[in-house]
C-alpha cells in the first residue's frame, strides 16, 4: 500500500508528454510560419523592384507627374531641410569650439566641421529626416490609394499603377535627395559660421575659405553618389509598403510606420556600406 501510495504522489508532477509535444510544435510552427512571412516579403519587395526598374524604361514615362513629386519631395521639405542643416553645424560647432581651445586648435574649427558636416552629417542625417517625412507621406498615400480601390480602378482602366505612382515617385526620390543633402551641407557649414561668432569673432570669408580648403573631390563624391542610394531605398520602400498595404484602414498606419522604420534602417546600411567601399579606395 506504501508503494501504491508513493507512485501515486510522484505521477502527478511527471509532466504531460501529449501536451509539452503540442506546446513544441505550435512554438516551431509559429517560427516557422514568421520565417516563411518574412522571406515571402523579402522576395516580393525585390520583385516589386524589379517591376518599377523595368517600367522605369518605358517608352510611355509620365513626365508630368514626375515633376509634381519633384516639387511634392523637393520644395515641401525645404524648410524642415533648412532648420536640420542649420542646427547641425550650430550644435557641431559650439560642442567641438571648448576642445579645439583647449589644445590650442582653434584655427582647425572651420575644417573639421565642414568635412563632418560634408562627409557623414550632412548626409545621413538629411536621410533620416527624409525617411521620416518622404516615407512616410508615400507609404500613407499610396496606403490610402489601396484601401479606397484607386490603384484597382487604375490597373481596370488600362493605366499602368507601376509606371504613374512607382517609378514617378522613386525617381523623384533619387534626384532630389541629393540636392537636399548638398543644401543642407551649404546651411551646416553657414550654421558653424554663426556658431563660431557667438564667443569669437570669424569673418564670413575667412571661415569659408578655411572651410572648404580642407574639403576635397573624393570627399564630396563619395558623400554624394551614396545620397542617390538613399533616395533610392526611401522611395522604393514608402512605394512597396504602400503599395501591398492591406485592405483595412488601419494598414495605412502600419504601411506609413513601417515605412519610416524600414527606410531609416536601409539609410543607415547603405551609409555603412558606403563608408567601408570608400575607406578601400
Amino acid at each position: 500500500m506504501k508503494t501504491i501510495s508513493s507512485v501515486r504522489r510522484i505521477i502527478p508532477k511527471i509532466p504531460d508528454v501529449k501536451k509539452h509535444a503540442i506546446k513544441l510544435s505550435d512554438t516551431t510552427f509559429r517560427k516557422t510560419k514568421k520565417a516563411n512571412v518574412f522571406f515571402s516579403e523579402v522576395g516580393e519587395f525585390f520583385l516589386f523592384m524589379w517591376l518599377a526598374t523595368r517600367e522605369t524604361f518605358s517608352r510611355e514615362f509620365e513626365f508630368n507627374e514626375f515633376l509634381r513629386q519633384c516639387y511634392q519631395i523637393g520644395y515641401k521639405t525645404l524648410p524642415l531641410i533648412s532648420v536640420t542643416g542649420l542646427v547641425i553645424g550650430l550644435v557641431l560647432t559650439i560642442q567641438s569650439r571648448p576642445v579645439l581651445v583647449d589644445f590650442g586648435a582653434e584655427s582647425m574649427l572651420p575644417a573639421m566641421v565642414a568635412l563632418s558636416i560634408v562627409r557623414e552629417m550632412g548626409p545621413v542625417v538629411t536621410g533620416l529626416i527624409c525617411a521620416g517625412k518622404i516615407g512616410s507621406g508615400m507609404g500613407a498615400e499610396l496606403g490610402s490609394m489601396k484601401v479606397s480601390e484607386q490603384i484597382d480602378a487604375m490597373e481596370v482602366s488600362s493605366t499602368n499603377p507601376i509606371r504613374f505612382l512607382v517609378v514617378t515617385r522613386v525617381l523623384a526620390a533619387t534626384l532630389m535627395i541629393p540636392i537636399l543633402v548638398l543644401y543642407a551641407d551649404a546651411l551646416g557649414i553657414f550654421g558653424s559660421w554663426a556658431g563660431a561668432n557667438i564667443k569669437g569673432d570669424v569673418t564670413f570669408v575667412l571661415f569659408f575659405s578655411q572651410a572648404f580648403s580642407a574639403i576635397g573631390f573624393m570627399d564630396l563624391l563619395p558623400a554624394v553618389i551614396k545620397t542617390f542610394f538613399f533616395g533610392a531605398a526611401i522611395g522604393f520602400v514608402g512605394c512597396f509598403k504602400g503599395y501591398t498595404a492591406g485592405r483595412g484602414t488601419a494598414s495605412v498606419g502600419k504601411a506609413a510606420n513601417s515605412s519610416v522604420v524600414l527606410a531609416s534602417l536601409f539609410v543607415i546600411l547603405i551609409d555603412l556600406i558606403a563608408v567601408q567601399i570608400t575607406d578601400m579606395l
